[in-house]
Parts: structure tokens; C-alpha cells; sequence
């Protein structure tokens, strides 16, 4: 069992090897997140912290750098978008810095835009609006030059009638309430993060492990991901094996089909982030909280001239600025 940091010499990950990593038993996992998160704090003479998000990977990280170092701090972007189960099981955690962003997710919608489709999506739309001859202009054009020499692997031609709607819509959103003022805490504290992500969540996690390994320290803001090689079933098994305690939104842990979940949410991230929501199954994220949280629903789809996030449909949303 052997997992280097091997992008300082010039090296890089392969798929293979984040594969059989990922197939590697719980027990060596945890050895080697705890051998990343000692090399980390190591290297940083103890400045570092836990950027905690109240969810299940992140208490998972949490627990394994305090059973190496008790004092380390946790850091909780209070974005506003948060279940109030996770902010409940927040305040339980000791040692716990919360940080607000410069603006709430209202006013991010009125600046730039909601969060549709995907971030990759939204922020094509977003350069198509404000350049509209330019190069992501020919993504949503089924006949340009640039999906014919791509054979359209790469079009986005089926958004085009969202991308040429009056609908407000950016991948803004979480670079304002959760990069940005993560980004200056750590300029202002001289602390270096430690995340709870993992490199199944996405291809560009899944590139960014290849890249740097577990610890970019040579990344432009360097950070550790001491969770990089598992998988949703380790987190679970950790928690259920070890007993932590976690929040109240996922209800139970519980075997099914030969496969740990999760009685209450699976995930939970932002209440009202839209990315991805048009590929989920009935019921979607946004059916599933008009019944289990009715006043966040209500929020939501309240008309945006009533005060609400108009993501309903309403008839003022041109007034938010793209």
C-alpha cells in the first residue's frame, strides 16, 4: 500500500492507480488520509484548519484530523444556504470559526444569475450573453465550425433555447459565497485548508487528484484533500462502523441491496442550488423539500417581487441582472 504526492517531482496520477486506490480497504484509507493530514500540518507547522461544511464527508475529515490533533480548528461558510439540521449539528462541534460571505444568494441572483443546469453550462450561457460572437457562442449553435470539427462531442446546442431565454443565469454562485470569502480567510488567518472531497464526485476533482495528489502543495491556493481516494461507501461505513455522530438530515445509516445509504438525504449541499437537478429522478431535490422543509419551498418558488427566489417562474425576474 503506497499513495504519494508524486506532483512535485514531476509525475502525475493515473486513472488506474486512483482505481485500485479506491478498491483498497476502509483500513487503509484512514491510514493513508491520516498520513496525508500529518504531512499536511507538518508541513504547515500546525497552521492549518478543517474548512467544514456540516455534512457527512466533512465530519468524516473532521474526526480524522482530531484524533490526530484535537485543537485543530474547523472553518463553516455560513452561506445561508444550509439545512437548519446542518446548522443545528454545527453548533454542537466545538473549536468552530463560522465565516459569511459578502453577499446572501439573493443578491448573487440579482447580480449575476441562478445556478441552472451545471456550472460548466451556466457559465457558457454566462459568456454567450455577454459576448455573443464569441467562442462559446459556437458550443450552442448546432452548425458551427466548432461542433462540426468535434463532431459535436462537445455541443450544447440543446441548451440553446435556455441560453437564449430571458432567464437569469450564472455559475457565480459559489465562487461568491463560498471560494471568495474561503479565500480570504485563509489570506487573513495564514491557515491552510483541509477539505472533505473526494475524486468520484467529479471529472474535474477526479483531474485535479491526477494533477496534485491528495496534497497540492503547488497548486496556486494550496490545499489537502485527505479523502481523495474514497468513495461515498467509506464515508458511510466509517460513520457506522465508528459511530460518529452526524446530522439529523440523513437520518440512518442502513444496509440495502448489499450497500450502506442513507434513510433521510443522501446529500445536501446548497437548498436551493439548481445544478443537476434536471437529470434526478421523481422526487427531485426541490419535491423532496416541499415536503420535508415547507417554508424553504415556499421561499423559493415565492414570486421574486414578493420576496422570494422566483424560482417558481415569475414574471419580474428580468429585473435580476445578467
Amino acid at each position: 500500500m503506497a499513495e504519494t504526492d508524486k506532483s512535485l517531482s514531476g509525475d502525475l496520477h493515473t486513472s488506474a492507480e486512483l482505481k485500485e486506490m479506491q478498491a483498497w480497504p476502509l483500513e487503509w484509507k484512514i491510514q493513508v488520509a491520516q498520513q496525508k493530514i500529518a504531512e499536511w500540518y507538518d508541513y504547515y507547522n500546525g497552521n492549518v484548519y478543517v474548512s467544514f461544511s456540516g455534512g457527512k464527508d466533512s465530519t468524516v475529515l473532521l474526526d480524522l484530523v482530531r484524533k490526530i490533533y484535537p485543537n485543530v480548528k474547523a472553518v463553516f461558510m455560513d452561506t445561508g444556504l444550509e439545512f437548519p439540521e446542518i446548522r443545528d449539528f454545527v453548533k454542537t462541534i466545538e473549536n468552530v470559526e463560522w465565516v459569511k460571505p459578502s453577499m446572501t444568494f439573493r443578491a448573487v441572483i440579482e447580480r449575476y444569475g441562478y445556478p441552472l443546469i451545471s456550472k460548466e453550462v451556466a457559465a457558457k450561457i454566462y459568456d454567450y450573453r455577454n459576448k455573443p460572437d464569441g467562442y462559446a457562442a459556437q458550443r450552442f449553435d448546432p452548425e458551427s465550425d466548432f461542433n462540426k470539427r468535434y463532431n459535436k462531442k462537445y455541443s450544447l446546442a440543446k441548451y440553446k433555447w435556455i441560453a437564449d431565454s430571458d432567464i437569469p443565469i450564472s455559475h457565480r454562485c459559489c465562487e461568491v459565497l463560498k471560494k471568495h470569502p474561503a479565500q480570504r480567510f485563509d489570506r487573513e488567518s495564514g491557515l491552510k485548508p483541509m477539505l472533505g472531497t473526494m475524486a468520484c464526485e467529479s471529472g474535474l476533482r477526479n483531474s485535479e487528484w491526477m494533477k496534485h495528489g491528495c496534497n497540492a502543495f503547488d497548486a496556486k491556493h494550496p490545499t489537502s484533500k485527505p479523502l481523495s481516494i474514497w468513495t461515498e461507501q467509506d464515508v458511510l461505513r466509517y460513520l457506522y462502523q465508528y459511530k460518529i455522530p452526524f446530522s439529523k438530515i440523513y437520518g440512518d445509516i442502513i444496509e440495502k441491496d448489499g450497500k450502506l445509504c442513507t434513510t433521510g438525504r443522501d446529500r445536501t449541499g446548497c437548498v436551493f442550488c439548481a445544478f443537476g437537478a434536471h437529470l434526478e429522478k421523481e422526487p427531485n431535490r426541490f419535491q423532496r423539500l416541499k415536503i420535508t422543509h415547507p417554508q424553504l419551498w415556499q421561499y423559493c418558488m415565492k414570486p421574486w417581487e414578493d420576496g422570494g427566489l422566483g424560482m417558481g417562474g415569475s414574471p419580474e425576474r428580468n429585473k435580476c441582472k445578467n
